[in-house]
């Protein structure tokens, strides 16, 4: 019984469950990772056990889920802030940029597996009449519940792993950075909101992160009016994120080789992101373009616009602690999280108003990796949390 209007609801809970994403920052920074990622693992499993209830009223049911996902949702902050923390905390100054692309893009390989596993394993109804039947219907429902069942067995498992073993610090600081002290929680907000170089560039990850973010999540609903069916959008999504993954540790992997070129990295997938996103949202108009509109365009295209912006997250991690350092890796990444998910946030309540149309929604894309490109080619990079281990060390 879900509507449009409820899957777009579905996804817009990620971004309000960041509400008290400023009270994960502070628990991060007073009391270290162990106690955060168990809060945050205690939540998921919480929220994916809200899933399962067996409730024959389906309008009771239908609100659980809603809880749950709000519930998954509040566990998003540090899931995606951690990164830069858990690697200046654990890894040497050679290591980092690519602890932090490990950490941040294993998130987004997860949802990989989310839009592979939901077609696989869930028929699609398609509103075929053959396909409207009782059993039918049964079966599908039958199916949606062994996929909810096995999710809450993975972040219960996740959970116990993390209750049984998972230090806040090493026993000694690998680094000097690691252990040097940090701004206070109220001086950082302050470093922050007056650094306008840590602005732009938060503006430049929010903006491009925050709509694709919300794009992709409706991802089957945009590709529905093209007649491109959920298994397909799936394979897209898939491929999209997993390629991000890819490049994205390639990438972190030449930074911490080569240091100083965050910001010329960035430049290069920004641009890439930029032509991807306007090659498909020309490909979507084929009445006014008239360019082929093919499975091997959409494929091509979503795939690359996935693989630019994934790879760039982890780079931009990297990039804010570098240039707010002695700001603490938590905060500074937790603000810019923060807007992007209000960004995301403004388009799906946008789309749950205009969601039978979404040409609007796919021009917003390349718009945004265009101004996302600008601010970055304004941006004066620095490296000060680098140059402090550098100096000191030798």
């Amino acid at each position: 019984g879900f509507s449009g209007w409820d899957i777009a609801l579905l996804v817009f809970w990620g971004p309000i469950g960041f509400a008290p994403c400023f009270f994960f920052m502070w628990l991060m920074d007073k009391k270290g990772l162990r106690v955060t990622v168990l809060l945050t693992s205690s939540l998921m499993v919480l929220g994916a056990g809200l899933r399962c209830v067996p409730v024959s009223d389906l309008e009771i049911r239908k609100k659980l889920i809603h809880g749950g996902q709000l519930l998954n949702g509040l566990a998003g902050p540090t899931v995606m802030n951690a990164a830069p923390f858990l690697s200046t905390t654990w890894f040497s100054p050679d290591e980092r940029a690519t602890a932090t692309a490990i950490a941040s893009l294993l998130n987004s390989l997860g949802s990989a597996g989310a839009f592979l596993m939901g077609p696989l394993v869930v028929p699609p109804p398609n509103g075929t009449a053959h396909l409207v039947s009782q059993s039918n219907t049964q079966h599908i429902k039958d199916r949606i519940e062994a996929v909810l069942y096995a999710e809450f067995g993975m972040v219960s498992l996740i959970f116990s792993a993390a209750l049984a073993y998972f230090p806040s610090r090493p026993p000694f600081p690998p680094s000097v950075a690691a252990a040097s002290q940090r701004l206070s929680y109220r001086r950082s907000f302050c470093r922050l909101l007056s650094n306008f170089r840590f602005l732009m560039i938060a503006l430049a990850y929010a903006i491009p992160l925050g709509v694709f973010s919300g794009w992709s999540g409706v991802l089957d609903l945009i590709l529905t009016p093209i007649h491109v069916s959920q298994v397909d959008a799936g394979w897209i999504g898939f491929w999209s994120i997993v390629g991000g993954c890819v490049v994205g540790i390639a990438m972190a992997r030449f930074a911490d080789f080569i240091r100083g070129m965050l910001k010329f990295i960035l430049l290069l997938l920004l641009s890439g992101a930029t032509l991807a996103s306007t090659w498909f949202t020309l490909t979507c108009l084929t009445t006014v373009t008239h360019l082929p509109l093919t499975t091997a365009t959409l494929y091509t295209s979503c795939i690359l616009l996935g693989i630019f912006l994934n790879s760039s997250v982890p780079i931009f991690f990297e990039l804010f602690v570098e240039t707010v350092y002695p700001v603490p890796e938590g905060i500074s990444c937790g603000v810019v999280t923060f807007l992007s998910n209000v960004f995301m946030g403004v388009l799906l309540f946008f789309l749950t108003f205009y969601h039978t149309e979404f040409s609007w929604f796919n021009w917003c894309l390349p718009g945004s990796c265009l101004l996302s490109l600008l601010l970055i080619l304004c941006f004066r990079e620095s490296y000060d949390r680098l140059y402090l281990d550098v100096v000191v060390s030798v």
